[in-house]
């Protein structure tokens, strides 16, 4: 199959770029080399055409002769702050409706989109006397308390963490996330109206090999590979125990080989989300303590600070994906951190 990877030459792109080659597909990529996701002296693999998703004749040449589409062509992460919002809202979603209208266009209906988690927000609580419950967005005065735990709306007490599934409620709590709830939006409404069939892989905290340094945009696990590298000691917000479900980009790409094949002409035409998760759960400071430990640095410091738009715990269910993609994530986490402490990034 002819492939098109959008975003192809970033973090995430190019390992998917290298998982579908080695599945046998012909691909190719298009990629603007956006700063946020690459340095002054970006790494182009082969078959990369430059390119912006926002641009219809550039979509539209990249498209010529694809079979399917896999679309990684984002700013992502929780940016610097409001100035990022035109950013965020024109790569995002005015570049997936530009690529749409060129699938349009050009007769292709396979598509896999690249989301997030983060369109669940604070993800899914219990309340010891209320049951399930959506906690509201947690108060600025609490998290400079140290309270970080969400409470229950009803009666305030401190709610437990559930797993969350693909039916949750989407629930967006930063700029980026109301992007990617948007694209899975038009891509079902394009899906549906062209009776068409695509695939969003809801990724949860992707880390590994090439993630870009020293960026605002770049994951916690990047973050703290810097500042070890530095000889500082990883600055751990809140208090160290937000959960979090880290599954290894070689995980990911292949959870998109598995996605691309189940985008078939007899698939229900619409969008289909699955959760891409390890389905074990840890802590930011787990995280933190293993990286410093793996290069023999400096153990994290704690700090209290927090950021408004982050959400406490976020804990995936990853059946859908292993029942209907046959994908199940087999990089245990202290073997991916151990091996992400010493693993190139892109500068």
């Amino acid at each position: 199959m002819r492939i098109l990877v959008t975003g192809g030459a970033g973090f995430i792109g190019s390992h998917v770029v290298d998982a579908l080659r080695d599945a046998g597909h012909d691909v190719a990529s298009l990629d603007s080399l956006h700063p946020a996701a690459h340095g002054p002296a970006p790494d182009i693999g082969e078959g990369v055409r430059i390119g912006d998703v926002r641009d219809p004749e550039a979509v539209a040449a990249a498209l010529d002769g694809m079979d399917a589409v896999v679309h990684h062509a984002a700013m992502v992460g929780m940016g610097v702050d409001l100035h990022d919002l035109p950013d965020y809202v024109g790569n995002n979603d005015l570049g997936t409706a530009v690529l749409l209208a060129g699938m349009a266009a050009s007769g292709i209906r396979r598509l896999v989109l690249a989301s997030s988690m983060v369109v669940y927000g604070e993800g899914g609580y219990a309340c010891e006397h209320h049951g399930s419950v959506h906690p509201a967005p947690r108060n600025p005065s609490d998290l400079a308390a140290g309270r970080y735990d969400p409470t229950c709306p009803t009666c305030g007490w401190t709610l437990s963490p559930r797993l969350v599934a693909e039916d949750a409620p989407l629930r967006p709590r930063s700029v980026y996330a109301a992007t990617k709830v948007a694209q899975e939006h038009l891509v079902d409404v394009w899906a549906r109206e062209l009776g068409a069939n695509a695939i969003a892989l809801r990724y949860h905290n992707v880390y590994g090999p090439r993630m870009p340094r020293d960026t605002p945009y770049a994951g916690v696990a990047a973050i703290f590979r810097s500042s070890l590298e530095a000889g500082r000691a990883p600055e751990v917000f809140e208090d160290g125990a937000q959960r979090r479900d880290f599954i290894h980009v070689h995980d990911v790409a292949r959870a998109n080989v598995a996605a691309v094949a189940a985008v078939t002409d007899d698939a229900p035409h619409g969008l289909t989300a699955y959760n891409i998760a390890s389905g074990r759960p840890h802590t930011v400071g787990e995280l933190a303590a293993g990286l410093a430990e793996a290069v023999g640095g400096p153990r994290p410091v704690i700090t209290g600070r927090f950021r408004a738009g982050d959400v406490r715990h976020i804990v995936a269910a990853a059946d859908k994906a292993r029942s209907h993609l046959g994908f199940r994530a087999t990089t245990p986490f202290e073997h991916g951190v151990r091996e992400f402490a010493h693993a190139p990034l892109r500068s």
